[in-house]
């Protein structure tokens, strides 16, 4: 006898839930046909598949092996459905990347730059909190997220992280100020990251260690924001070079030297998929120092 793939999935879902009743009304069936149908699996693989636990339901061990072979055929059934769902495309690529808001403008450039300008291909961009993008990568709804740091996939969120590039973060000032570290900082008002960013945290212990009182009069997470008060006043922004790039080659602005052990990380997640877009995969090929030499060089014309 054939295996029954609608008991298969059924299964699977109550697996990902851990409840019965939950995944009845989810699905739109009485909890009782959703019973029957998980006892005929199994029945038919001739193995329990859950314990009870509580109210939950927990998998078996024959259980655990049989959720690892429903979740790559289901959610590779999702990676097909989500492949053609960009109706009409057939012959132009859509690749779909999403990049939390506080992340450089820049640097998303320079990492899409070996897709810039081509005509078979077409490019969807999204910012959003890094939550928001990872429910959206799940759903197989965008290809890549851009983060400032690794999110920790497990079996019901396959994420996998890779860090792209690594670079320091400088004081970044008007071309007519001084500041030096660390006697210099005191000097002046310093426009600094949110206080859940992994810069800001880096930067407050240092600090700690070299015993400073900065006066902080701006917490910004938006580097696009950072990069406007840091550009229209007379503040020393605490920030990676590659933000204000262009001011800093026009000489309005001025890197008054990296901050040690203060870096920026990015990272690259996707989702893992039976088949990798050539297009996403050309993204990855890039090298950090490739990455980072090609964030601060003007993009060409297109």
């Amino acid at each position: 006898m054939k295996l029954n793939y609608h008991h298969l999935y059924y299964f699977w879902q109550v697996a990902k839930s851990g409840h019965l009743t939950r995944t009845a009304e989810a699905l739109h069936v009485s909890q009782s046909s959703l019973s029957h149908q998980i006892r005929q699996l199994e029945e038919r693989l001739g193995q329990a598949l859950f314990v009870r636990e509580g109210r939950r339901l927990e998998l078996s061990e024959a259980g655990r092996l049989a959720f690892d072979y429903a979740d790559n055929i289901f959610r590779q059934g999702e990676e097909l459905t989500a492949l053609f769902a960009e109706g009409g495309h057939a012959h132009r690529e859509v690749v779909r990347v999403g990049a939390v808001a506080t992340l450089s403008r820049n640097f998303q450039e320079g990492f899409l730059r070996p897709l810039l300008g081509r005509n078979d291909l077409e490019l969807s961009l999204h910012s959003s909190s890094l939550d928001d993008l990872l429910r959206r990568l799940s759903a197989h709804q965008l290809d890549v997220v851009l983060a400032n740091q690794p999110a920790h996939g497990d079996k019901q969120h396959p994420w996998r992280s890779r860090r792209l590039a690594r670079q320091s973060v400088s004081m970044i000032g008007a071309a007519h100020l001084a500041a030096c570290f660390p006697d210099g900082l005191h000097q002046h008002g310093l426009i600094v990251p949110g206080p859940d960013n992994a810069m800001r945290h880096a930067f407050d212990q240092l600090c700690e260690y070299h015993r400073l009182s900065v006066n902080i009069v701006a917490e910004v997470d938006d580097m696009a924001m950072m990069r406007l008060l840091t550009r229209d006043t007379h503040h020393i922004a605490i920030m990676p070079p590659v933000v204000v790039r262009d001011e800093l080659n026009a000489g309005t602005l001025k890197d008054f030297g990296a901050l040690p052990g203060v870096f920026e990380e990015f990272y690259a997640i996707t989702i893992r998929r039976q088949f990798e877009s050539p297009s996403v995969q050309a993204l990855f090929n890039q090298s950090g120092d490739t990455l980072l030499a090609a964030v601060h060089q003007p993009a060409e014309r297109l």
